[in-house]
């Protein structure tokens, strides 16, 4: 994961000079603030770093606990519309991060909400002129057919980083472990 940051971080300042990341939590956290540290260049400050939380995958009952992808993104946290924070998103070039790009459904709600939820105060504060323009990084993306989808000029500008496309596997991240013992030799074992 460390490593993954470091390695994306030029690309990020050159292609996407970010002002603030938006992290996708749970899993968008830890590449966010591991981010946050490559990023930072002499004589600046951090890049700040929000949080949202959306929930797509379910729990399937059972003693291992599998997780499966849900059919609805859920909102579990979210920016508040009406504090001064939403002021701070206004003609800013905005950074999400989350840890695994699967099926899309996930990015392509938080970038269509996100959007929405700063036009919305762009108006508010009479800056017609000043756009948002929002970036994607995963650690990850998994190299199958998606069922989500992200705005074309996104995708046609190159505003959208997956550090490594992997196969369509499953990826137990170091924070979801409950033996980071076990996780680690798992991993070595079993690297992507």
């Amino acid at each position: 994961v460390h490593k993954l940051c470091q390695a994306s971080a030029q690309r990020i300042l050159d292609d996407f000079q970010p002002n603030l990341m938006i992290a996708i939590g749970g899993g968008g956290y830890v590449p966010a603030r591991i981010l946050r540290s490559f990023l930072k260049r002499p004589g600046s400050s951090n890049i700040p770093i929000q949080a949202i939380g959306l929930s797509l995958y379910e729990t399937l009952g059972g003693d291992n606990q599998v997780e499966e992808p849900g059919t609805k993104v859920t909102r579990t946290q979210w920016l508040d519309l009406s504090s001064l924070e939403m002021s701070n998103l206004v003609g800013k070039n905005i950074l999400i991060v989350d840890e695994v790009d699967d099926t899309r459904t996930t990015l392509e709600y938080a970038v269509k909400e996100l959007e929405k939820d700063v036009e919305t105060a762009r108006k508010k504060m009479g800056q017609e002129g000043e756009k948002s323009k929002f970036s994607i990084f995963v650690l990850h993306n998994k190299d199958k057919q998606k069922k989500g989808h992200l705005p074309e000029d996104m995708l046609n500008e190159h505003r959208y980083l997956a550090a490594k496309t992997v196969p369509d596997v499953w990826i137990c991240y170091p924070w979801e472990a409950t033996d980071i013992d076990e996780h680690d030799r798992l991993a070595d074992s079993q690297p992507l």
